[in-house]
C-alpha cells in the first residue's frame, strides 16, 4: 500500500520561502507520477507540480518560477521549495503519487480513483 505523509507547511510572511516535504513508502519508484496538490477553501484542488515517471516535470502557470518540485535520489521523498510565496498561495498542499505515471490527465484527476494516492495534507498560510 503506497502511504505518503507531509511536513513542512506552516505560516510564513508575503515574500517568504518554506520547503514542504513528502515521505512515500510501499511504492517502486520510478512507475509513478508524483505530485503536489494544493486546495484553498471553497476552491478545487490544483495541480502545483509534478515529476513524470520520466521525468517531465510541470508546474502550474501561477507557481513556475517561484516552486521547484524535486525528489531524492532513491524517490523515498518528494518535495516543494516555495519562494516569494503571496497571500493567494494560502492553503492545503497534498502530495499525491500517481499510477498512470503521468499526472496531467492521470488517475488523480478521476475523483475517487484507487490508482491515485493520496496524503493528508500540510497547511501553508501566507500572511501579507
Amino acid at each position: 500500500q503506497v502511504q505518503l505523509v507531509e511536513s513542512g507547511g506552516a505560516s510564513v510572511q508575503a515574500g517568504g520561502s518554506l520547503r514542504l516535504s513528502c515521505a512515500v513508502s510501499g511504492y517502486k519508484s520510478g512507475y509513478y507520477c508524483m505530485a503536489w496538490f494544493r486546495q484553498i477553501s471553497g476552491e478545487a484542488r490544483e495541480l502545483v507540480a509534478a515529476i513524470s515517471d520520466r521525468g517531465r516535470i510541470t508546474y502550474a502557470d501561477s507557481v513556475r518560477g517561484r516552486f521547484s518540485i524535486s525528489q531524492d535520489n532513491v524517490g523515498n521523498t518528494l518535495y516543494l521549495q516555495m519562494s516569494s510565496l503571496k497571500p493567494e498561495d494560502t492553503g492545503m498542499y497534498s502530495c499525491a503519487a500517481d499510477a498512470a505515471g503521468y499526472c496531467v490527465g492521470g488517475y488523480c484527476d478521476v475523483p475517487g480513483s484507487p490508482l491515485c494516492y493520496r496524503g493528508q495534507g500540510t497547511q501553508v498560510t501566507v500572511t501579507s
